[in-house]
């Protein structure tokens, strides 16, 4: 199904777009020219490439380009799982090489230099994805960047591995590995499953614990982040943040006392929405044999379609890894839509003869095992934009999730070492003082 265009987004001036934020693989920019109703209220996100890496070629570029697959994935597969009134609108928007590079030499100095030292914008595209403004040109919004919300079942984890993985989370875990590595910019103390509980004095806890993070690195964590008027905030400039919350003539400056107004704008929401129970589920039942299990079914599979002749030392490629005895391209739309054709069914069915034993997985579903795997990630490394309405203000209380690009079979192999790496990391920690991570299941709410 092609994505709804609009007219040509290189109609508009450079200049009339403002930076916001970027990621690893799209910058966005939010429309702030004379008023035009296909642009009003919306922003633009454009792919980027690394530095020193080739453009599409000229054949490339004499191609119609598809619409960009993040258009379409939504309308086919995240709509069916996540109610639409927490989904962004998203259209598809043509573009070309001459807009797109004074587009980049006008904003490029908006970046951090962080960014700008490793990537830039695409010049080589003709498609981008214009979607709602999600930060507005008012009011207060917080990005909340949540990540893993359960504990891993020890069913198919090492008797190594299962002493740490099944009591400490992900999340926690992974700090506790960066903090190692010197990494400054990470959330210390906030935890996961307390945002996901169900349990208002434990999200308050998160909020609480994101917040403090967000100071002590200055506003560089990626888990939270606050917008006021459409314009990020960090803790240097932070007078906007409290005239926002507290009104003009205040002269209040414990950051705590922004802290909690904050998170009591915030708490009704996150205790009241469907939003963080979607995400938990999904999570939870697209992972069911963690990449420990799903590697181990990788091998299995391998090795049962393996070459008699061939000895019992012959290497086998790392899972989710093209190899000669088994084919495992990305997943297109119309596989990510038949395979949410079976998820939809496993979940919902009663009959056991239709349910998959997830306890002893047969090699035969490892297709089903490795994409629930990568749709798993992708609710994993999402955000949700928290809106509250302030007094004064018109409009709604709104939470929508973003960030539900689908993910490619060649991350496994490094999230299964990255994930060897953090359990072994975590493992070293005398066993009395590892933090155990409070699973409330996914009844909490």
């Amino acid at each position: 199904m092609a994505a709804h265009q609009v007219a040509s987004v290189a109609d508009t001036l450079p200049l009339e777009w403002k930076y916001v934020s970027e990621g690893g693989a799209t910058a966005v920019f939010s429309y702030v020219g004379p008023s035009d109703p296909q642009f009003d209220g919306m922003v633009l996100r454009l792919r980027k490439c690394p530095l020193g890496q080739p453009f599409r070629s000229a054949e490339e570029m004499t191609q119609e380009e598809p619409d960009d697959a993040t258009v379409e994935f939504q309308q086919r597969c995240m709509e069916r799982l996540v109610p639409p009134i927490h989904l962004p609108r998203m259209v598809s928007v043509k573009l070309n090489e001459p807009w797109l590079r004074a587009f980049s030499e006008a904003h490029n100095i908006d970046r951090r230099a962080e960014r700008r030292r490793v990537d830039e914008i695409d010049w080589s595209r003709t498609k981008g994805v214009l979607a709602t403004d999600l930060i507005g040109t008012d009011g207060l919004a917080v990005e909340i960047k949540p990540k893993w919300g359960f504990l891993p079942s020890p069913k198919h984890l090492t008797t190594t591995t299962s002493s740490v993985k099944a009591r400490t989370c992900r999340f926690c875990m992974h700090v506790h590995l960066k903090v190692l590595q010197g990494d400054t910019d990470v959330s210390v103390g906030y935890c996961p499953l307390d945002l996901f509980s169900g349990n208002p004095e434990r999200i308050k806890l998160a909020l609480e614990s994101l917040w403090s993070s967000w100071l002590a690195t200055d506003g560089t964590v990626n888990n939270w982040k606050m917008f006021v008027a459409g314009m990020i905030v960090r803790p240097q400039t932070i007078h906007d943040l409290k005239v926002t919350l507290l009104g003009h003539g205040s002269d209040e400056d414990d950051p705590n006392v922004l802290r909690d107004k904050c998170v009591e704008l915030l708490m009704p929401l996150l205790t009241d929405t469907p939003v963080l129970k979607v995400l938990a589920k999904l999570q939870r039942t697209l992972d069911i044999l963690d990449i420990e299990g799903l590697s181990s079914l990788w091998h299995r599979t391998l090795v049962s379609y393996a070459d008699p002749a061939a000895g019992p030392d012959t290497p086998l490629s790392p899972v989710g890894q093209t190899s000669s005895l088994f084919e495992s391209p990305d997943p297109t739309i119309d596989d990510w839509s038949k395979f949410i054709d079976q998820y939809l069914m496993q979940i919902g069915t009663t009959t056991e003869e239709e349910k998959m034993n997830h306890a002893q997985p047969l090699t035969s579903n490892l297709r089903y095992y490795l994409m629930a795997y990568l749709l798993s990630a992708t609710f994993k490394d999402c955000s949700i934009i928290v809106k509250p309405t302030m007094p004064g203000m018109h409009g709604k209380d709104s939470i929508t999730i973003i960030d539900l690009d689908p993910k490619g079979m060649d991350r496994l192999r490094k999230w299964e070492r990255l994930d060897a790496q953090i359990a072994l990391a975590y493992g070293r920690i005398d066993e009395a003082s590892r933090k155990i991570c409070v699973d409330a299941g996914v009844d909490a709410w």
